[in-house]
């Protein structure tokens, strides 16, 4: 039986296309672990690996993300991928081309251009504060507000009333 969920919610029979800076945020704040527990595969594209692991092997969460035996590295199609580079980065469209080709998938993206367009794509999105919320109502996480203080501790932005709106819904 499928569970209905909102629009920026994953219902656990489906599965999260991740851009970096999720991963890289969640590694950074030691929650990366909550994703294999919100949907059933993590899917995440070539480029956004490498990004991730390779091409800053020593940055924060690299060696996270690399030690994940549930993240599953697949290429996008460079045909569909190629259009969307005039509007995002090459990670952020090898995501959204995925999502393109995988129904079921809730992309998981910061980037707020990259999720416009995702958006005018139709394709179902939410970021790293929402992925927490969601954690939160799921009991995964006993709190909200310390993961949300941790992401910004260690540097990542997030606007002051996405973190307001966020703890309100979460009853904080």
């Amino acid at each position: 039986m499928r569970r209905r969920s909102k629009p920026n919610c994953v219902p656990s029979e489906e599965l999260i296309i991740a851009d970096s800076s999720p991963l890289i945020g969640l590694a950074r704040i030691g929650q990366l672990g909550l994703l294999p527990k919100l949907a059933k595969r993590i899917v995440v594209p070539a480029a956004v690996h490498a990004e991730v692991t390779a091409a800053r092997a020593d940055a924060p969460g690299a060696a996270e993300v690399v030690a994940q035996t549930w993240l599953e590295v697949q290429a996008a199609d460079p045909a569909v991928v190629a259009p969307l580079l005039i509007f995002v980065d090459r990670g952020e469209a090898e995501a959204i081309a995925l999502a393109q080709r995988e129904s079921a998938a809730v992309l998981v993206m910061d980037d707020l251009r990259a999720r416009k367009l995702a958006q005018r794509l139709g394709l179902r999105r939410m970021g790293t504060v929402a992925l927490l919320g969601q954690a939160k109502r799921e009991g995964l996480i006993p709190k909200l507000k310390p993961a949300l203080d941790a992401l910004v501790v260690e540097g990542i932005f997030i606007r002051r009333e996405l973190i307001d709106a966020a703890l309100k819904e979460a009853g904080e």
